[in-house]
């Protein structure tokens, strides 16, 4: 590849979140979040299933509008559509939302073509770049629905990676992968924010990818925050609820667990 083609944004911004709340029908599922995130860090967010983070980080990428509360990148709204002018925002989707009808070259070009920038020359440098870093040349005239979901997964961080994000956010980048692929995703994001310097949002129940690559860490429960640390803080977490979700234990003696032997006797 031309040594010339780079996909690194000049600047990085930071995230401020500010007594946030959001209510769909009348139902809260954001409580008053507050958090800030620094240019350049990787902060994953944490918590159980239905706890609200993938909705939180739908805030971040504009794509909610908050009940009451603020976003902001930098000093831009992100659901003001002139913010998407002013700043490059990346989203890659828990599940990849690659277009099924184009190849991976043409899912990766739409973006630079719609947008105008470059030419068709420069366009084939900048993707071809990405799938460069990404490992994935030899993909590059397949399809979606021939891909496995760990290359599936690759090719949405490429995709990504060609829009020169200033601010990635993932949303469940380890899910519904076996434990090799969610490691190589895992060293892709660090490696990622080692060469880009962009600023990084992961949200993840995975506690290995939160423990391996975050400078900091949000457990949310029940659409609040209930704690933001370093990854030292949450080795050993005094709160009981917390530490259960990082670490379960399983009691097999749990009555449940008696009514499903019943059932099935």
């Amino acid at each position: 590849m031309a040594g010339s083609t780079s996909l690194i944004a000049e600047k990085t911004f930071g995230v401020t979140i500010e007594k946030l709340n959001k209510s769909f029908d009348g139902v809260p599922v954001l409580k008053d979040i507050s958090l800030e995130v620094k240019p350049g860090e990787i902060f994953v967010i944490m918590g159980p299933s239905g706890s609200g983070k993938s909705v939180l980080l739908r805030h971040v990428a504009g794509l909610e509008v908050p009940t009451s509360g603020s976003v902001h990148i930098g000093d831009f709204n992100p659901a003001d559509p002139a913010t998407r002018q002013q700043i490059h925002l990346a989203l890659v989707f828990q599940a990849g939302a690659l277009f099924n009808s184009l190849s991976v070259y043409d899912n990766l070009a739409l973006y630079p073509r719609e947008h105008r920038l470059g030419n068709e020359a420069q366009i084939r440098d900048r993707v071809m770049h990405a799938l460069q870093i990404l490992s994935l040349e030899k993909a590059v005239a397949q399809y979606p629905a021939e891909l496995s979901g760990g290359m599936k997964k690759r090719v949405a961080i490429a995709r990504a990676l060609v829009m020169e994000p200033q601010l990635l956010l993932y949303d469940e980048p380890t899910s519904e992968l076996d434990p090799v692929m969610s490691a190589t995703i895992i060293e892709i994001i660090a490696a990622l924010r080692e060469h880009t310097a962009v600023t990084t949002i992961v949200v993840s129940h995975d506690r290995t990818l939160a423990m391996s690559i975050a400078d900091r860490i949000a457990i949310i429960m029940d659409g609040r925050i209930r704690a933001i640390g370093g990854v030292a803080d949450f080795e050993h977490p005094a709160n009981p609820a917390i530490a259960n979700f990082l670490n379960p234990t399983i009691d097999l003696k749990n009555p449940r667990f008696k009514q499903l032997e019943n059932d099935h006797e």
